[in-house]
């Protein structure tokens, strides 16, 4: 297969995996990839995850990435802060929740971190168009949940070191739908985690 037609046949894929191309081409000789990498047309991302080069530009195209190149997740933690423009802190790093196990993946082209959680604390995202791309992003209360419940905070401190825009937050978050998603947790510590972070907007 020449790359021309291997293009066009993916071109429904902003990024496509070893699986789409056993179903396009069963006999595909992986050599071809690694020809098509020095040729500069193709970018593999991790291993088996590859992307047309000209589509690897923008942060919005790294965020599409990271929910594609580990499914099922969903974009949280800071990279969610960072998008709601609730921190100035700078994110090198697209932090993101999912059910598989937690891994971490260096590219030439951003780093991606996964968190585990359960499936039942799979829940909370919504799906963002920016740029014809999909990203599944936090809701900006399950962002906060999130945080407390797999990084922890145990001081007020904690969420100052964050430099969270309170004035922003209070604003965004709807602490109804908070406390709704809180009740699902039925944990005592993430009630005292979140309790913190309240305590820390109206300081």
């Amino acid at each position: 297969m020449k790359f021309l037609e291997f293009k066009k046949a993916l071109k429904n894929k902003t990024i496509f995996n070893n699986s789409d191309i056993r179903k396009i081409a069963p006999t595909f000789h992986r050599k071809r990839l690694v020809d098509w990498q020095k040729a500069g047309y193709i970018i593999k991302i991790r291993n088996g995850y590859y992307c047309f080069k000209e589509q690897a530009e923008g942060e919005h195209f790294f965020w599409h990435m990271a929910n594609q190149i580990y499914k099922p997740s969903y974009l949280s933690l800071t990279t969610a802060l960072s998008y709601y423009n609730l921190t100035p802190e700078a994110v090198f790093t697209q932090s993101s929740i999912s059910t598989l196990k937690t891994a971490s993946f260096k590219t030439a082209y951003g780093n991606f971190e996964y968190k585990n959680t359960k499936p039942a604390l799979f829940f909370g995202y919504r799906l963002i168009k920016l740029n014809g791309l999909t990203i599944k992003m936090a809701e900006p209360e399950k962002m906060i949940l999130d945080y407390c419940y797999l990084i922890k905070p145990e001081s007020i401190e904690h969420f100052k070191s964050l430099r969270i825009d309170c004035s922003a937050a209070r604003k965004l978050i709807d602490f109804d739908k908070l406390d709704a998603y809180l009740s699902i947790y039925s944990s005592k510590i993430m009630n005292l985690r979140v309790k913190l972070f309240k305590t820390y907007l109206n300081a």
